[in-house]
């Protein structure tokens, strides 16, 4: 019996698939049909159709052994490469039926874009915190001293002139803060410390004023009353002044008796001058000398140190250890001061967020100045005072011809060609004590 279709026979067998064949037809063309993607799946190959017969070409026979069929190596195993998907496209990673598409190379990242908007990012934090930063800090001004009510004032020169004042206001302090601090308990408030710091483009000057120096009370006007107050020539301490009227009428003494523009005023007391200092974390000071001091609680070894709060304080404020009392004691200031702005302006503070905001904290809202000082102003005032720290300015003691009652006499002459020099922001050549 015949197992072939119709039209095929042994021979045909023979002739066009066995070994050896002289059939000029090349292998090649026993290529199988390609299945189109989406059509349906033909039929194997030797199985009816609907209508009867068979369609394509038989069921071929594998000559893997050369034997007749070889199960598991026909044309339709999945290994023979016929039907891997490449052709077909069933097979893993085609894109037929069952498959999956081949993702293709990841594109490389765009280091640009990315380092752009890291960029855009960063900058739009370090704005909108500093924005924010700037108008908390401004809240917190005090801004109660009017210069406006200073009359017959000197014109302004070249640069910019800042009265710094250090008082002994116990204002904040509890009992317990007064004893701890030395600070007695008098009432109201007198300077400590009294200084021109000039910021000019020919480097800056720090020129303490002793509290003690003899000085005339002019005509003011009271900064509370209004009124007009002629002067009679009356000659006293320089901190009376202070006493007397407050910060116009010290303005005002200032500027009748060295001929001195003073653009800005600036002051501190107890409480704040040692919560700053604690919360920079200390201040670095060399001491030359050792000294104590019963009033102040001062009690220093000679050698570089740290001090916190409480030992500035008593630093700044120790004179009756000192043969020059006074004079000492505005040196040992302005020393003291410059070496805590450099503190307040070093980027462990200034970049550590944990250090500025309680430094800003403590210094702003313990400061007083006056009602056109702008936080620009205040920045500048700090810097000026830590380049007279590095070497970059000069500090100086208004210069002293002598005493007279107690009080200490200014060297007209030294002070007359220091101010002449201030005023042109010229480089001061005066020497003080």
């Amino acid at each position: 019996m015949n197992e072939w279709p119709q039209g095929w026979s042994n021979d045909n067998r023979a002739n066009r698939y066995g070994r050896g064949s002289a059939d000029a037809q090349p292998e090649g063309a026993r290529v199988m049909r390609q299945v189109r993607r989406g059509e349906p799946s033909a039929p194997p190959y030797g199985a009816p159709q609907q209508g009867g017969g068979y369609g394509g070409v038989p069921q071929q026979p594998s000559y893997g052994n050369g034997n007749g069929y070889d199960d598991g190596a026909g044309y339709d195993n999945y290994n023979s490469g016929y039907n891997t998907g490449q052709v077909y496209g069933g097979g893993p990673g085609g894109g037929g039926p069952g498959g999956e598409y081949e993702r293709g190379p990841r594109p490389a990242p765009n280091w640009r874009k990315r380092i752009k908007w890291t960029a855009i990012v960063v900058l739009s934090v370090v704005i909108v915190t500093s924005v924010s930063t700037y108008f908390w800090a401004d809240s917190k001004l005090h801004r109660d001293v009017d210069l406006s009510k200073v009359i017959d004032r000197p014109a302004a020169g070249s640069g910019t002139n800042y009265l710094i004042v250090g008082s002994d206001s116990r204002q904040g302090l509890s009992a317990a803060q007064k004893k701890e601090l030395h600070t007695g308990s008098a009432e109201g408030k007198r300077t400590d410390s009294m200084m021109i710091l000039h910021v000019g483009d020919n480097g800056d000057t720090l020129i303490s004023l002793p509290r003690d120096s003899d000085v005339e009370i002019p005509s003011y006007q009271g900064s509370t009353s209004g009124k007009v107050y002629k002067g009679t020539g009356r000659h006293t301490k320089l901190n009376a002044a202070y006493a007397e009227d407050g910060p116009t009428l010290l303005v005002r003494t200032i500027e009748y008796n060295t001929g001195l523009h003073i653009d800005h005023y600036v002051e501190i007391g107890f409480a704040g001058f040692a919560g700053i200092v604690d919360a920079v974390g200390g201040v670095t000071i060399n001491i030359d000398k050792g000294f104590k001091d019963k009033y102040s609680g001062a009690d220093f070894k000679a050698g570089t140190q740290t001090l916190n709060g409480e030992e500035a304080l008593a630093f700044v404020r120790t004179r009756h250890a000192f043969a020059t009392s006074d004079l000492q004691r505005t040196k040992n200031q302005q020393k003291f001061l410059a070496a805590l702005a450099h503190q307040v302006a070093t980027p462990s503070t200034i970049l550590n967020p944990f250090k500025l905001y309680p430094t800003l904290g403590a210094g702003l809202d313990s400061l007083t100045v006056d009602k056109d000082m702008s936080l620009w102003d205040l920045g500048s005032m700090f810097f000026a005072m830590k380049d007279v720290n590095g070497g970059n300015g000069t500090s100086m003691n208004m210069p002293i011809s002598g005493s007279t009652g107690g009080n200490l006499v200014w060297d007209k002459a030294k002070v007359k060609t220091l101010v002449d020099e201030l005023k042109n922001d010229q480089k001061v050549t005066v020497t003080g004590n």
